[in-house]
């Protein structure tokens, strides 16, 4: 981690008190379904948001979905979760994404695409591990942001783009260029913040699972496959997808999970 990317992540603000609410109250095991829906119908932005996002095409729902209690029954407090966190962790960032080449609207389809394809993946063969994963797959970009601002402060647009152009790898890049990556700092952000150690340790160890924690292994190991099959632009492509089933052969996780995942999302 760079002394400059450091000092980014340390001038954020803190987590917001409806964050630390919710945290609260999954966190707590004698916390209960109406714990989580009581909480989150305290602010009605946030429920909004969450409605909004579990509304989405991308979960196949056929009917809609009207209240959190709703939302908490079909999806889970885990996944919620990660409804509520996305939604209240990305206003705390002014956006800008520009080195990269992309829009915050396909930033926001990135994030959205891959929370989508790991919770119809894995929100029943994989419920317990929701938790982590739902705000994971929604978060863990969210170094691109820190990163982008660097390269924005330091001017070297152009030498980014130059790196892209040459590694065809996003992460790759970022090392050459600002020398971190993307799950570093997503990571020490959400270690800053004291969210869980399983969430940082899966989000920091995403390109490489075998270096997580045991407990963590099969959730890093998802995360990485999604990363892969979502391109940076929120979409993906015969490669990406090969790539990740190339994944999950390697890790032997759901094949068939997955691609009927893919039928729903893609």
């Amino acid at each position: 981690m760079t002394e400059e990317i450091l000092k980014r992540i340390k001038q954020l603000p803190p987590l917001p008190e409806s964050a630390i609410e919710i945290e609260a109250v999954y966190q707590d095991s004698n916390s209960s379904f109406n714990d989580m829906v009581r909480i989150l119908e305290k602010d009605p932005l946030l429920t909004a948001d969450i409605l909004k996002a579990a509304n989405s095409p991308l979960y196949g729902f056929s009917r809609e979905i009207n209240a959190i209690s709703q939302a908490v029954g079909l999806f889970g407090m885990g996944t919620v979760r990660g409804f509520a966190l996305a939604s209240i962790v990305k206003k705390s960032f002014s956006l800008d994404l520009t080195p990269y080449g992309i829009t915050n609207e396909m930033f926001s389809a990135l994030s959205k695409k891959q929370h989508a394809l790991i919770t119809v993946w894995c929100v029943k063969k994989e419920n317990k591990l929701m938790g982590v994963l739902s705000p994971a797959a929604f978060l863990v970009e969210i170094g691109k942001v820190i990163i982008a601002q660097q390269i924005i402060i330091d001017n070297k647009q152009e030498e980014f783009r130059d790196a892209l152009k040459e590694l065809q790898n996003v992460e790759a890049a970022e090392e050459k260029v600002v020398g971190v990556r993307t799950p570093e700092v997503s990571a020490t952000i959400f270690k800053l913040w004291k969210f869980e150690d399983g969430l940082v340790d899966t989000i920091a160890n995403c390109q490489n699972p075998d270096q997580a924690l045991e407990e963590d292994k099969k959730a890093a190991q998802i995360l990485n496959v999604v990363r892969e099959a979502v391109t940076l632009k929120g979409t993906t492509s015969e490669q990406s997808i090969q790539n990740a089933k190339k994944l999950i052969e390697k890790y032997d996780l759901d094949m068939e999970g997955f691609e009927k995942a893919l039928e729903h999302v893609v």
